[in-house]
């Protein structure tokens, strides 16, 4: 088994994180939201969003790295919350390629941005999920995420409503 590495995602990885976000999305929420709807997922309005965020480090973002090449992001950063704390980070996103599903990508990066949330002062941090992706929400859980169900709000993700409830959990 090979090692995933993790490291600060560089404006060179901008494309390479969108593919996998389009890809990952386009997996994640089949049957979820219409076919239609998913094939119009971009991965050039994506590398737009990812090149700036990497640009301006809102969110961090970090790279999972095997045998050079990239298998998944995270970004996180402060909460986007209203009224949260200044101590509380978010998850903004976290994907892994969908070949790379269950091989332990998506752990690895929790642990970086455990870590780099911890460093920026973080006590507690959140992730919002869709309520129906089931995959995402058993990551969350095992991670030791709790659902907090009176946070359920309507989300429009490619067009489409979709239930989102947030997790949270302390980083210590």
């Amino acid at each position: 088994m090979s090692s995933i590495q993790v490291r600060p995602a560089t404006l060179r990885d901008a494309k390479a994180i969108a593919q996998i976000h389009t890809a990952a999305a386009q997996a994640a929420y089949k049957g979820l939201v219409p076919d239609e709807q998913l094939k119009s997922f971009s991965v050039e309005k994506r590398q737009a969003y990812w090149r700036e965020a990497i640009e301006y480090c809102e969110p961090q973002v970090q790279v999972a790295v095997e045998d050079d090449k990239i298998v998944g992001f995270v970004g996180f950063d402060r909460s986007r919350d209203e009224k949260s704390r200044p101590t509380t980070g978010e998850i903004w996103a976290i994907y892994a390629a969908p070949t790379h599903w269950s091989k332990g990508v998506g752990l690895a990066l929790w642990d970086a941005a455990r870590d780099g949330l911890q460093e920026e002062g973080c006590t507690n941090v959140t992730a919002w999920v869709p309520l129906r992706n089931e995959r995402a929400l058993r990551f969350h859980e095992l991670a030791g995420f709790k659902r907090e169900m009176t946070t359920a709000k309507t989300a429009v993700i490619g067009g489409v409503k979709i239930e989102e409830v947030r997790l949270q959990r302390p980083l210590n």
